[in-house]
């Protein structure tokens, strides 16, 4: 399976493991997925938390993407880093309030589970995608001559000749 089929396939996992925990939560357990602002309601419904997690999905999927195109060194461990960065920084609006126990607990079950979906699986994906990530080398970099052994049995020498 390519590289582009299997985040094809992470995308699709993590918008049905977030609307899995949406079913599970709103409809089956009866916590309403509401957030109040003021005098206004949010509810938060199906259609927007399988369109959040596509949109995060497809913004996890560009910046691997990206950083791979642009020959980031240690892409894996970038990206990685980048994403528990942004799993911790969607993690704030739960610390707020106007929102009940069990939304606020089923919406960070949600996001953990996208997370839990997503990471792992574009991680697994940026290994497959560049497999020559270590041996490239940087623009304006010299190349270490290889060294063919010497007839005498002595120390290689480059090569193309003798000194």
């Amino acid at each position: 399976m390519s590289a582009r089929a299997r985040r094809r396939a992470v995308t699709g996992l993590t918008v049905a493991a977030a609307a899995l925990v949406w079913l599970v939560a709103d409809p089956l357990l009866g916590y309403r997925l509401r957030i109040a602002q003021g005098e206004r309601t949010l509810d938060i419904g199906a259609v927007a938390v399988v369109l959040i997690a596509l949109l995060a999905s497809l913004a996890a999927w560009g910046l691997l993407a990206a950083l791979e195109r642009c020959g980031v060194r240690r892409v894996r461990a970038v990206w990685t880093g980048a994403a528990v960065t942004v799993l911790a920084l969607s993690a704030l609006p739960l610390t707020g309030d106007g929102m009940t126990a069990g939304t606020r607990t089923a919406l960070a079950l949600m996001h953990l589970t996208v997370a839990a979906v997503l990471i792992p699986g574009l991680r697994a994906t940026a290994a497959a995608a560049t497999p020559g990530a270590r041996t490239a080398r940087m623009p304006g970099t010299r190349r270490t001559p290889r060294t063919a052994p010497d007839g005498d049995g002595s120390a290689g020498v480059p090569r193309g000749g003798r000194g």
